[in-house]
C-alpha cells in the first residue's frame, strides 16, 4: 500500500523542527534525508531509522523490529520508530540524530557516471 501524502508530509514537518529532511518517492515508499543522508524511509505508513550496533538496543527496548520489504527478504537495517519518541520532540531530536549518524558512517560512495559516448 502506498504512503499517505499527508502523513509524509507531517513526518517531514515534525522532523524539520529539529533538522531539515526532504523526502523522495522510491519503490513505492519515501526515503527521507538530511542534507544529503539518508537517514529514513517510509513504507506503508510506518516509518523506520536507520540502524546498527550503536542504536539497535534503543529499538529493541521498544520491541521494535527490523524492516523487511516483503515476505522472504532479508531484514533491512532499519527499523521502526517507536511512537513515543515520535510523539517527543526532543526525544525524536536525540533518535534522529542517532539515525543520521548511523547513515554517514555507512554511507557508501557515490559511483562514477559514466560519460555518454
Amino acid at each position: 500500500m502506498p504512503n499517505d501524502k499527508a502523513q509524509i508530509e507531517a513526518w517531514v514537518a515534525q522532523m524539520s523542527v529539529h533538522t531539515p529532511v526532504r523526502t523522495r518517492a522510491m519503490f513505492g515508499g519515501h526515503g527521507f534525508y538530511a542534507g544529503d543522508i539518508f537517514f529514513a524511509l517510509a513504507d506503508d505508513n510506518h516509518l523506520y531509522f536507520k540502524v546498527d550496533d550503536s542504536n539497535r538496543a534503543d529499538f529493541e527496548a521498544h520491541g521494535m523490529e527490523p524492516f523487511v520489504p516483503w515476505p522472504g527478504a532479508a531484514p533491512m537495517g532499519y527499523y521502526p520508530l517507536p511512537s513515543a519518541i515520535l510523539n517527543d520532540m526532543e526525544e525524536l531530536g536525540v533518535w534522529m540524530d542517532a539515525a543520521i549518524a548511523v547513515a554517514e558512517a555507512n554511507k557508501k560512495p557515490a559511483r562514477p557516471r559514466k560519460k555518454k559516448a
